[in-house]
């Protein structure tokens, strides 16, 4: 049985008992709610029709879900479970939020959620840190010095700071991109695939709005939507464009001065937590379908590779599959010999990408299970430097130093790694 076999169990249950409730569907999505009412966190507001009905058979709800665990002989909700749909390591993703520098800063923030009775932990020294986090307690991540680490499933949707655009919503492995790319103040910088906007808004981060975001994206609602977060984030350096990148010229003088190019394209969303959550054991993508993004994935990376300027690109991808990771990173490298290689970044970092071609171990993968993250691929594409000029790569590539952790109580002092070493320091695994 499915996660939300048990939902449906529950509603089956009160139909046959109690005759059809009006209204009442068995859709997937509706299935959803009904476990969110009874064996999740419940809903966030209560708003909208199929809430607003649950909310009325509430008890009927109950009193089945309760029928049904004496019926199995079990006294808990959680052994309704079958074995292999129990909450994965998916479910115990912490919730990342990274700060907008933008109009904040961590210490700024971190003092906000301690007066609203968070207990703040310092920084993490390693992964287990993270997982042991529970109620109201936070950290400071231990590789980004922006993000803030909640327990799983902490919902910030409604609070201040997130509204006001003080806080981003953003996946720790969704921040790795923009991190990566590390453009200095000033840059003119490519967002290939923008919507919705999230590595938008860190790339204007790191610039500090200094400099020029070119966003590029054809879906216009997506794009407008984009519009809206972005205004909320404080970001004024984005010329947002409803365009098709593979439509824009290289030559074209406007993008004469784009040294770093970041390319998340459409892809097929295999890595995404949510749908890890929401359809529980959902297979690979076809083949045909994982042809055609491949081939789009490529085309747009070795377009993105002609920009005459280009000294630095990050690849990425929320997606698992190896056709659409390593095999297109592969293919541009081959169209491209000699003009770019891959960089290496974060050597400690425990997923690495897979042996399909030499370098390939310089790309970066994440996981639920390896790196408490969404599913996701980076790949750091540098201009190979001619002899005798200056590398404007080497330049601007990032040292990844972690700046100190924000203050804290003292008996939290211990919680935090020494300032000023790198990372890469410490065991690996602690990622």
């Amino acid at each position: 049985m499915a996660v939300y076999g048990v939902a449906a169990a529950v509603l089956a249950g009160v139909e046959s008992r109690q005759g059809s409730i009006k209204g009442l569907v068995y859709a997937s999505g509706f299935q959803v709610l009904v476990y969110d009412l009874l064996l999740g966190r419940g809903f966030r507001g209560g708003r909208g029709r199929w809430q607003r009905l649950l909310h009325r058979h509430q008890a009927r709800l109950k009193a089945e879900l309760a029928r049904l665990k004496v019926h199995r002989g079990v006294s808990r909700n959680e052994d309704l479970l079958e074995v292999g749909s129990r909450p994965g390591p998916a479910t115990q993703v912490p919730r990342f939020v990274r700060v907008n520098t933008l109009k904040t800063c961590s210490d700024d923030a971190i003092d906000y959620f301690k007066r609203q009775g968070f207990s703040y932990q310092g920084r993490a020294s390693s992964l287990e840190d993270l997982r042991a986090l529970k109620g109201k307690c936070f950290l400071l991540d231990l590789l980004l010095p922006e993000l803030l680490v909640f327990p799983a499933q902490t919902d910030l949707h409604e609070h201040p700071l997130y509204q006001a655009g003080h806080l981003i919503l953003q996946d720790k492995a969704s921040c790795l991109p923009a991190m990566l790319l590390a453009p200095p103040p000033g840059s003119h910088v490519i967002d290939a695939c923008a919507a919705p906007g999230n590595k938008t808004s860190h790339l204007a981060a790191l610039l500090k709005n200094q400099g020029k975001i070119f966003a590029f994206d054809l879906d216009a609602k997506r794009l407008a939507s984009m519009a809206t977060l972005l205004a909320r984030a404080g970001v004024s350096c984005c010329e947002l464009a409803e365009e098709d990148f593979l439509a824009v010229s290289p030559s074209d003088q406007r993008y004469c001065q784009v040294q770093y190019i970041l390319l998340d394209p459409s892809c097929s969303g295999s890595g995404m937590l949510s749908r890890q959550l929401e359809e529980p054991g959902a297979g690979t993508p076809s083949k045909e379908r994982l042809h055609a993004l491949a081939g789009f994935q490529q085309r747009a990376l070795c377009h993105a590779l002609t920009f005459p300027s280009l000294q630095r690109l990050v690849y990425s991808t929320c997606s698992l599959c190896q056709e659409e990771n390593e095999d297109v990173v592969q293919g541009a490298l081959q169209q491209s010999p000699g003009t770019f290689r891959l960089a290496p970044v974060l050597p400690c970092w425990p997923h690495r990408g897979l042996s399909t071609f030499p370098g390939a171990e310089h790309c970066l993968r994440a996981s639920p299970e390896t790196t408490l993250t969404g599913g996701f691929f980076v790949a750091v594409l540098e201009r190979v430097e001619v002899p005798g000029s200056v590398s404007q790569a080497k330049a601007s590539a990032p040292e990844l130093l972690p700046s100190p952790a924000p203050k804290r109580k003292k008996r939290q002092q211990r919680a935090a790694a020494a300032p000023g070493t790198l990372p890469c320091t410490q065991q690996e695994g602690n990622w």
